[in-house]
Order: C-alpha cells, then sequence, then structure tokens
C-alpha cells in the first residue's frame, strides 16, 4: 500500500531508466521497481516481487495501460499490476506494494514512512 513519506531516499537518477522501460532498485533491503513513463516523465514505483511467478521480475515488465489504467505486465504469465495502486487487474485480490516517488534536481527518491 502507498504510504505518506515524511522523508526521501535517492535511489537513481531520472537519466538512468529510459522512458517506457523500468530499473531495479534497492529500498530499505527490498528490490522496488521504478518505472518512467515517455510521454510525462511520470515515474512510479513498485514492489518488484511478482506474487504469481514468485520471483523479483517485474522491473523487467511493460508498462502501457488498460481501460485507463496505468500498469505493468509480469514478464513471467503476463498478469497486470496497476502501477497507482499495486491491484492485479486479473485478480483483485491479488496486489503488490507501491511507494511513494518523486523527481527531485532529476534524482529519483522513494518515501519513507
Amino acid at each position: 500500500m502507498t504510504a505518506v513519506a515524511n522523508n526521501w531516499e535517492t535511489v537513481c537518477q531520472l537519466d538512468d531508466i529510459a522512458p517506457n522501460t523500468g530499473v531495479c532498485a534497492l529500498f530499505n533491503g527490498r528490490q522496488v521497481a521504478i518505472f518512467r513513463l515517455a510521454t510525462s516523465d511520470d515515474v512510479f514505483a513498485v514492489d518488484n516481487f511478482d506474487p504469481f511467478g514468485e520471483a523479483n521480475v517485474l522491473s523487467r515488465g511493460l508498462i502501457g495501460s488498460i481501460g485507463g489504467e496505468l500498469v505493468v505486465a509480469s514478464p513471467l504469465y503476463k498478469q497486470h499490476f496497476s502501477l497507482t495502486t499495486g491491484t492485479c487487474l486479473e485478480d483483485e485480490t491479488v496486489s503488490i506494494d507501491t511507494f511513494p516517488v518523486r523527481i527531485e534536481s532529476g534524482k529519483v527518491q522513494l518515501g519513507k514512512e
């Protein structure tokens, strides 16, 4: 679930992420998938762990939209996870964590509680 951030940690530079792709960063001991949109340079951060494939692979997934919802498709079994809520579109009982993210002076920062 998305939490309100009280402080921020830099995990990479915005230029480290090619538009419309993702990268993996270690944040508070967890692998986090960070995605950058090409059209707006908006950045989203979600758990890198695919609960269906049971592997840290979501940063290698494809991003797009389904019905206006921004999603990442798992590279394993192709489930779609919302980049804003973490909910799986194919099975709403399954979700992944999302993280507060911002760009500050060209740096991608994730929020800590």
